[in-house]
């Protein structure tokens, strides 16, 4: 980021104006934090878009540790401060343009959403509407559809509504699984289309 390291009052004061004009992203992950990992890598020393912090409700997720490599902060809550409004006032606080759920299990609370509308996004293991709704994450998705044969599947980024898997769609990309032995193998495909369009689409949203 362009403030680390300046702390004489003329560059703090000219940090300060840069990231009041920059484009903010707030990241919500519930686990490992690959995607996490891979945003903040490609808006590191982007010009005008960067992640202003991580949100998870797992205080064991190692994608704390995944934030605190990249100097990104971090903020832990439960169930009843998502749900009570306390992490609606912690969102209020920092301003995203734009919130990411990034491998977030749980569900988003409508009075978030309500806030803000087509501002929360969220990447789904498979092409939606196929193998969405409540469980059908991570491997769930990967083996159910190992179990049924299919030929193909892909990513699906979609805004974030009140129901799971719901919302309107902003991209899919498919990919050919016919050679895949494994739930395993699906995965690492997924991975694969993951990290190349997750960043691209967040940038594109947020320079349109």
């Amino acid at each position: 980021m362009y403030c680390h390291g300046f702390n004489s009052g003329i560059y703090s004061f000219f940090c300060a104006v840069i990231l009041f004009a920059m484009k903010k992203i707030l990241l919500f992950a519930s686990g490992t934090g690959s995607n996490v990992e891979n945003i903040i890598q490609y808006f590191k020393n982007h010009h005008d878009i960067f992640v202003v912090g991580v949100f998870t409700n797992n205080p064991h997720a190692k994608v704390l540790e995944k934030a605190k490599k990249y100097d990104v902060p971090t903020f832990i809550f439960n169930n009843e401060e998502l749900s009570k409004g306390f992490v609606l006032d912690k969102i209020a606080e920092l301003k995203p343009d734009l919130i990411v759920l990034a491998g977030f299990l749980w569900k988003m609370p409508e009075q978030i959403v309500a806030i803000y509308p087509n501002k929360i996004i969220n990447i789904h293991p498979a092409l939606l509407p196929k193998y969405g709704g409540k469980g059908m994450y991570g491997m769930n998705v990967h083996n159910a559809i190992l179990g049924n044969k299919e030929k193909e599947t892909g990513i699906t980024i979609h805004y974030v509504n009140e129901n799971y898997d719901e919302g309107e769609f902003i991209f899919q990309e498919k990919v050919n699984i016919e050679d895949c032995a494994s739930a395993d193998e699906i995965a690492a495909k997924i991975n694969e289309l993951e990290h190349k369009h997750f960043p691209e689409i967040i940038e594109r949203l947020l320079d349109h």
